[in-house]
């Protein structure tokens, strides 16, 4: 046999093609594999879910941090503080008042916008450093499943940051119906008022970080990101 003729050739050439075809495919496989393409793996999940807390919680404190942010939202605006009913029989007249209330009510939400500019850097720390074993779970958690388990990994840190900032926005506010409420309140002083607005906020910032996640995950396209769209859409 003629191991030099042009037909063992073409053969050969034929296999040489056919292995490089062969390679540039599982070349192509991997790029496809690696994390935020459309084959999802254990390290795609977890920057699914990072970025959809990213976005969730931008998304959060954008509106909580305008003006009348807690105010106008539909999930986040803040109650009276169960603090601001412990009325007296001299207090009762002012503090019962709708009026009254409705305004140190208002003035409240208003005062939260400083603990949550306080606690958003917090929370976007939080969401670059955090441990997710589990990224598919959360996924596949329900409409806040991921807002949940970041408020369970931070504990009561916005509470114990907020705190002290918002005892400093309280002392150097000057509105007349917090002031003449915390008069009014026997035993009740400044850092008293912050730690139960705190309170307050804390669960008002992490219902809006939970309303933002859910209108993520129904329409993934709002965020412009194609990663997250991309790992929403396939589960």
């Amino acid at each position: 046999m003629n191991r030099g003729s042009s037909e063992n050739r073409g053969v050969s050439g034929g296999v040489a093609i056919g292995r490089r075809a062969a390679l540039g495919g599982l070349l192509a496989y991997g790029v496809l594999a690696l994390p935020g393409c459309t084959s999802m793996g254990r390290t795609s999940h977890v920057e699914v879910v990072r970025r959809l807390l990213e976005a969730s919680t931008r998304q959060a404190f954008a509106q909580l941090t305008r003006p009348d942010g807690f105010w106008d939202s539909a999930v986040a605006r803040i109650e009276l503080p169960v603090l601001f009913g412990r009325t007296g029989s001299i207090a009762a007249g002012v503090l019962k008042s709708r009026p009254f209330r409705e305004q140190l009510q208002h003035q409240l939400n208003n005062l939260a916008e400083d603990g949550a500019r306080k606690a958003a850097p917090l929370v976007a720390e939080a969401v670059r450093h955090m441990s997710i074993p589990d990224a598919l779970a959360l996924l596949k958690a329900g409409r806040t499943g991921a807002t949940t388990y970041l408020r369970d990994q931070m504990g009561p840190a916005l509470v114990n940051a907020m705190i002290p900032e918002l005892g400093r926005v309280m002392r150097l506010t000057d509105d007349p119906f917090l002031g003449q409420a915390l008069a009014l309140l026997a035993g009740v002083d400044v850092m008293d008022a912050a730690h139960a607005l705190a309170l307050e906020a804390d669960n008002a910032i992490w219902y809006e970080i939970g309303a933002a996640e859910a209108a993520i995950r129904a329409n993934p396209e709002m965020t412009r990101d194609p990663v997250l769209i991309a790992g929403l859409k396939l589960l």
